[in-house]
């Protein structure tokens, strides 16, 4: 496989598949109230395009001033806008985790910017994700914050099952946050994120470049829907909950794959990855009904990584490592 090719889990070309390890949505159905936000939104009228309220809702919800909220499409918009935008501020080498999502490296290959690891002195931009993908694993920050212009992809601390950050806030005042809320909602065809900028003076400078550089209207009515209600109680209630019956189907999924002699390495997500068992592949899986994400393109092969499912879809999938139906 092209390491620079942008692999996504998900519906393929046979669409959605009936068993789906593939994507870290959330498991067990969308957010109720997130769901009749959506109904409720009206697509008959152009969103306001600067998004003034949307803006004030997500900085007062973050404890921040609302110019240092930044609305974008998508979390992959964003990479690709950063990307492009960093280089003619201040260009140079792209610094990516070992492991890590591939749309960091297709973007800055899109452009002509180097990929280099984490360290490396040439890097004038710098991607950090915590929980990391697709390990799952704590990321601390690197110890360098002020040096580079670092993005922290906070894509998946909504779907943290243990453990703390190890990003304090003074960390996290130093560099871009991205949220993209729609997989913690179980939403993921609702297009949709944001990111808090840094509290420095450079950051102004990247703030209007970004803002140029956005199409009009990056969200449509549903978008501004989606993230209006995230920062509500009543989904934040329900997230709490879900995390909790995630936690242990978890349990469930990781002890009976392990029971299989399947290797399984730790996380605190509701994702995790595990070894190809010997004759088992994801398209082996795929014809099987069930879709897993193959780690390749993260820099793992012979590893898929697998979200947390409910009981009937781990049934399924311990069903087709042993070669046998489910019940």
């Amino acid at each position: 496989m092209d390491a620079l090719t942008r692999v996504h889990g998900g519906p393929d070309a046979h669409g959605p598949a009936r068993w789906d390890f593939s994507t870290n949505g959330v498991a067990g159905g969308a957010c109720p109230v997130a769901l009749r936000a959506l109904r409720r939104a009206d697509p008959r009228h152009y969103p306001d395009p600067s998004y003034h309220a949307l803006r004030e809702a997500l900085a007062d919800w973050h404890g921040v001033v609302p110019a240092r909220v930044l609305i974008v499409a998508s979390a992959s918009e964003f990479i690709q806008r950063i990307t492009a935008v960093g280089q003619r501020l201040r260009p140079g080498a792209v610094a990516v985790p070992v492991h890590a999502y591939g749309d960091y490296a297709a973007a800055a290959h899109a452009i002509g910017r180097p990929v280099v690891p984490h360290g490396d002195a040439l890097a004038t931009l710098r991607w950090c994700c915590d929980p990391s993908s697709p390990l799952g694993e704590d990321a601390p920050p690197p110890r360098d914050l002020p040096n580079c212009a670092t993005v922290l992809d906070s894509v998946y601390a909504p779907l943290r099952l243990d453990g703390e950050s190890p990003w304090t806030a003074d960390a996290r005042v130093t560099v871009f946050t991205l949220h993209s809320p729609n997989k913690a909602l179980g939403l993921t065809g609702i297009r949709a994120a944001y990111a808090i900028a840094p509290q420095a003076a450079w950051v102004a400078e990247w703030m209007q470049a970004l803002d140029n550089a956005a199409p009009s209207w990056p969200l449509g009515a549903h978008g501004v829907a989606l993230l209006q209600s995230w920062t509500t109680p009543e989904v934040q209630a329900w997230l709490a909950q879900r995390r909790m019956q995630l936690r242990a189907w978890k349990r469930t999924q990781v002890d009976k794959l392990q029971a299989l002699g399947v290797e399984v390495r730790t996380s605190r997500t509701n994702f995790f990855c595990v070894r190809w068992p010997q004759g088992i592949t994801p398209a082996a899986l795929r014809a099987q009904g069930i879709a897993v994400r193959d780690a390749t393109s993260f820099g793992l092969p012979g590893w898929m990584r697998l979200s947390v499912q409910p009981p009937a879809a781990q049934r399924a999938l311990l069903a087709a490592l042993t070669q046998r139906e489910p019940r």
